[in-house]
């Protein structure tokens, strides 16, 4: 099951007027990219990726948003709600895309009726389009759902996967990408029906190790399970700059900015980290990395020092800086455990207030002052930034 253009269904449920207009959601500098766009925008040949300044070029008349993390997790969270209630098991490989095991469902009423009206079920409580494909496996399931968009569902029985996939694009088997894409064209293979009837000896020497896997997927050959939905591990945010820079202190402020958006989530999803790594991409592209172990927490106070510490651990080089990101990992369940002798009862009614407004008008809607500097390097390629802040909280006063 798959909701169809995910964000832009958001988008258009929380303003009416979106509806029938080409949209683009993504970073909005020069250097951002289309994390995704509505099918209006597809037919001027826009697509997912493509860098937002090719995409504005193509199709001058989009609207274009930043988005909201907020909103797409709280939607994203609302269909698993519905679906986990619904079937024995299932598996979400993403906040828009979803696996589900109806082994057995068929001894009451059928698979495909059950689906259907689970489907109905997702698009009447949450008002999103979704789409589903309907098959013996993953592969041919996950093909036939991209068939069935948008905002349709399609069955493919047993026995006619080969059948089904073999007249349709190589473009449409899960893991060819580009460069394998240009690989099969280059020996004459356009379609999937080409790809079957191909010795495996052949494309293993043209794919390499994946070439056996992409040969089975090709006929409909997929027994990979479902496997049971668990909560994530990590959460993460990056930014890419307009224009590379070396000026410390903004980077700082970004870093608080960043630190500061991602306790936020953990506090909302009522979750704790003991991990946090630090990131940054050079103007040369090297990259590097650090992280550190500390105690669980999803506080401000405790998360923001340590990761301005790995920041300057790491930030050794003194070149132009192209790319930061911040990510929390090892993540548990709980609360912030206040400390007896460190914490005062106003630093915690100051993170409720601060988190109350951060719910009501968006992620970014408050941060510190020393995290003010991080709008001034340029917006960055996530997509998930809710906007300039209308407030600002400076936690010495």
């Amino acid at each position: 099951m798959d909701l169809d253009t995910f964000f832009v269904s958001v988008e258009r449920l929380l303003d009416r007027r979106l509806e029938g207009r080409p949209i683009l959601i993504g970073g909005t500098s020069d250097r951002g990219v289309v994390a995704s766009c509505s099918y209006e925008a597809r037919a001027f040949g826009v697509h997912s990726a493509m860098p937002m300044k090719l995409a504005r070029q193509l199709c001058p008349e989009a609207v274009v948003i930043r988005g909201n993390s907020y909103n797409y997790l709280k939607y994203s969270d609302l269909v698993s709600e519905i679906v986990r209630g619904s079937v024995p098991v299932f598996e979400k490989t993403s906040v828009d895309e979803f696996y589900c095991d109806l082994t057995g469902m068929d001894r009451f009423f059928g698979c495909y009726r059950f689906a259907g009206e689970l489907r109905q079920k997702v698009i009447r409580e949450s008002g999103l389009p979704i789409s589903f494909g309907l098959s013996v496996n993953k592969t041919v399931s996950k093909v036939a759902t991209g068939e069935a968009k948008p905002n349709n569902q399609l069955q493919v029985p047993g026995g006619s996967e080969r059948d089904f996939l073999a007249p349709l694009s190589i473009r449409c088997i899960p893991m060819v990408g580009d460069k394998t894409y240009q690989t099969l064209r280059n020996l004459g293979v356009s379609q999937v029906g080409t790809l079957q009837e191909m010795p495996v000896e052949l494309l293993q020497r043209a794919l390499g190790e994946n070439g056996l896997l992409i040969w089975k997927k090709a006929n409909g050959i997929d027994p990979s399970p479902v496997v049971p939905f668990h909560e994530r591990q990590s959460i993460s945010t990056e930014r890419t700059f307009d224009r590379d820079t070396t000026d410390v202190h903004k980077l700082r402020g970004l870093f608080i900015a960043m630190a500061e958006n991602l306790a936020y989530q953990l506090r909302r999803g009522g979750k704790l980290t003991s991990c946090i790594t630090v990131k940054l991409r050079y103007t040369d592209f090297q990259t590097h990395t650090i992280q550190e172990r500390i105690p669980y927490t999803s506080a401000d106070h405790l998360i923001t020092p340590k990761v301005l510490e790995l920041f300057g651990r790491l930030y050794s080089r003194r070149m132009l800086v192209r790319l930061v990101g911040v990510r929390f990992s090892h993540l548990v369940s709980g609360g912030y455990q206040i400390n007896l002798f460190e914490d005062s009862e106003e630093r915690i009614r100051l993170y409720d207030a601060l988190d109350r407004m951060r719910m009501r008008f968006g992620d970014r809607s408050v941060i510190t002052a020393a995290g003010m500097d991080a709008h001034s390097i340029g917006r960055g390629d996530n997509p998930f930034d809710g906007g300039p802040p209308l407030l600002l909280a400076n936690r010495r006063q």
